[in-house]
């Protein structure tokens, strides 16, 4: 029956028929409720429009009213009734035109003003009278109001089986559902000892990206899930390793909730993306709930690593990985006046760097450290902390050391033994195979050889393995156990040998430091207020090296002092030692004065001692180079050549001379030495009364 409402005006117009479905899902399986909304063709007959003038709109089938951003069937809608190209607009219910009065108001504003009609199933009305705009409002507003409450009542069914945890999530790799509904490990060995491998090189070596190269230098593969939901072996990579680390099923642990939407602006508007949330911020955690590859304390503790390890240093604090580079403050070290992070600068010298206020606001820099005195500082200070428990913790780390050298040796075996299954499975493949069929045989004997070569590679990388493994024990399993008691005190000597790296000496120090704070200060005195794990300060005075007498913190009063002495008539180096003693030092020395220092003050200061002591003094029974040269008759320089081209092998006395035994038998060596007689003469006081020749 024609409505009342439909004017000639109308009919001149298009009648358009709006299909829209919420999801993909309910466009495949609720296909009765698109034969109700196609059907509409059928009710613009009846209202008197031909099928010519009859328009189906149904390009946003399978997306929400709940916005129009996406909706292009939707904005073609408004488009074309704005132009006055539509007379009619039919949907099954307004529900499909828009479950937002932000979209649905304008709508009806622009269909009154143009003389739109909007038609349901319940009748026609006419957006432009008072009494269809009154229905059409009350409509949308239950529209809005029946969506918000569908998602209340879903979330809340949702929530309530998230906190018993039985909300069927996807499961990573090693984790899979029985056929009774119980989570257990994947029956396959070689995927959980993988799996417990990635986690015990982690909390080796610390890094995600330090774990995947191991794995990869290994050749051993991580499981993964292809899109199919298969087990397949790729290559490791950051992304696949960090993605491991970071899920909580590995902990046992059932989690809903790690990310939230955030609004970004992206191009033609704004879109909402997935963000990770903090832990703290999870909004359901069970635990217990799966069968655990590591426990949940051990799980938070690899979260904190990672997340300390990543460099964004103002936005979350952290301090960055241990990398190589001498400087040891690197990611730990504060500024003490502004509070930002210092950055570290190798040229021209290693120093520590507060740049922010530059870089941010163009202001100067805000103090600059030199590293070398601060390090050397801060090391001592660690050392002392750390002696106590040198023994312990090198026992811990042995034992560490040998835990993941077992998993990485028994995971090489795993890789070996799944290599020959696909090789075996490769060889029975080719050979059910008929051998006319060449198309089909050709192949598989590419797989059958490709799987035996990974067979032999797999095999070498073991033997590899176990050859080296003999050695290692030997080298280290043994001398530790001879030696651990002689350890105590050593730990010094092993910071200091070069086989320890700058990655590994940070490391050590960031296990008890949680940061420096350094003030540079106005003189020769650099504060340093170390941060310890668990809360306690240290305060350290850091003496700095300056480029004048004027700038260390007691210049004055040491130059007055020194130049009383002078006056006296002391020499240099009796000054030099008394005012050490007092507690002076000299500019670019931290903990004495230094002869040359004092002779520059006095100099400068017009004062002139008449007969000044020799550099050096010894006994009589001794010669200096000068006195040996003089005894044979030859250039003293041609002494100092041969102990620089260590032909001439002697010992340095601490105060830098060169001193030779008053005895025949030494003058007489070095005389066969000039002489060419012997090429090498070896007088070290390691054998006292006896020297030692290699004749020419």
């Amino acid at each position: 029956m024609k409505s009342e409402l439909v004017k000639p005006t109308h009919l001149e117009r298009k009648a358009v028929v709006y299909v829209r479905q919420s999801t993909a899902h309910q466009v495949v399986s609720n296909q009765e409720s698109l034969r109700l909304q196609y059907a509409l063709r059928q009710r613009a007959r009846e209202l008197g429009w031909h099928d010519a003038d009859i328009d189906v709109i149904d390009a946003d089938l399978g997306l929400s009213a709940a916005s129009a951003a996406k909706r292009n069937g939707f904005k073609e809608l408004v488009g074309r009734v704005g132009l006055r190209e539509i007379g009619l607009i039919l949907s099954i219910d307004v529900t499909r035109l828009a479950r937002n009065c932000s979209d649905w108001y304008p709508l009806l504003d622009i269909c009154g003003l143009r003389g739109c009609l909007i038609a349901d199933r319940d009748g026609v009305y006419d957006p432009g009278s008072a009494n269809g705009r009154l229905l059409l409002g009350l409509k949308g507003t239950i529209s809005e109001l029946e969506l918000h409450t569908i998602r209340s009542r879903l979330t809340a069914g949702l929530l309530a089986k998230a906190e018993r945890g039985e909300l069927a999530l996807m499961l990573p790799i090693g984790l899979i559902c029985d056929p009774s509904g119980v989570v257990v490990k994947d029956p396959n060995l070689a995927v959980q000892q993988r799996l417990e491998l990635v986690f015990e090189t982690f909390l080796k070596f610390r890094t995600v990206a330090k774990v995947m190269r191991v794995l990869n230098e290994r050749g051993l593969a991580l499981p993964r899930s292809d899109r199919h939901g298969e087990l397949r072996w790729a290559r490791a990579t950051v992304s696949a390793v960090a993605a491991i680390l970071k899920n909580p099923a590995y902990a046992g642990a059932f989690v809903y909730g790690r990310t939230r939407l955030r609004a970004t602006a992206c191009e033609g508007g704004s879109s909402d993306a997935k963000v990770a949330r903090p832990i703290d911020e999870w909004r359901i955690v069970v635990k217990d709930r799966y069968p655990p590859y590591i426990d949940w304390p051990t799980y938070e503790k690899i979260r904190d690593i990672v997340r300390d390890n990543r460099a964004e240093y103002m936005r979350i604090k952290t301090r960055g990985a241990p990398r190589n580079g001498e400087l040891l403050l690197h990611g730990i070290a504060w500024c003490g006046r502004c509070g930002h992070k210092m950055y570290v600068r190798y040229k021209g010298g290693g120093e520590y760097v507060c740049n922010h206020l530059h870089s941010h606001a163009g202001l100067p820099a805000c103090q600059h450290i030199r590293a070398s005195r601060v390090d050397a500082a801060v090391a001592d200070a660690f050392l002392t902390a750390l002696a106590p428990a040198e023994i312990d913790a090198l026992s811990r780390a042995r034992r560490a050391q040998q835990q993941v050298e077992k998993a990485l040796r028994s995971s090489a075996e795993r890789e070996l033994e799944r290599k020959r299954y696909a090789a075996a499975l490769a060889e029975r493949q080719f050979n059910r195979v008929d051998p006319d069929n060449r198309l089909v045989a050709g192949e598989l004997e590419r797989r059958w050889e490709a799987a035996l070569n990974e067979v032999r590679s797999a095999e070498e990388a073991v033997a590899r393995q176990a050859s080296a493994e003999p050695v290692t024990q030997i080298a280290l399993g043994k001398a530790l156990h001879r030696k651990v008691i002689a350890l105590s005190g050593r730990l010094p000597q092993i910071w200091a040998d070069d086989a320890t790296t700058d990655a590994h000496r940070k490391a050590l120090l960031r296990c008890l430091i949680e940061k420096v704070i350094l003030d540079r200060g106005e003189h020769d005195i650099a504060l340093a207020r170390i941060i310890w794990r668990g809360g306690a300060v240290t305060e350290l005075e850091v003496k700095m090296n300056v480029n004048s007498v004027a700038k260390l913190t007691h210049g004055e009063e040491m130059r007055a002092r020194l130049l009383d002495l002078a006056k006296t008539g002391l020499p240099d180096d009796e000054i030099a030692a008394l005012l050490s003693q007092e507690g002076h030092r000299s500019p670019n020395c931290a903990d004495k004065v230094l002869p040359i220092t004092v002779q520059r003050i006095r100099l400068g200061a017009g004062i002139r001692i008449a007969t000044q002591r020799s550099r050096w003094t010894h006994q009589a029974v001794w010669l200096s180079a000068t006195q040996l040269a003089a005894r044979l008759h030859i250039p003293v320089n041609w002494i100092y050549v041969q102990i620089r081209q260590k032909r001439l092998l002697i010992d340095r006395q601490p105060t830098g001379a060169y001193l030779f035994r008053n005895a025949p038998s030494v003058i007489n060596a070095v005389r066969d030495l000039r002489n060419h007689t012997i090429s090498h003469l070896d007088l070290r006081i390691t054998q006292p009364h006896q020297e030692r020749y290699q004749h020419a």
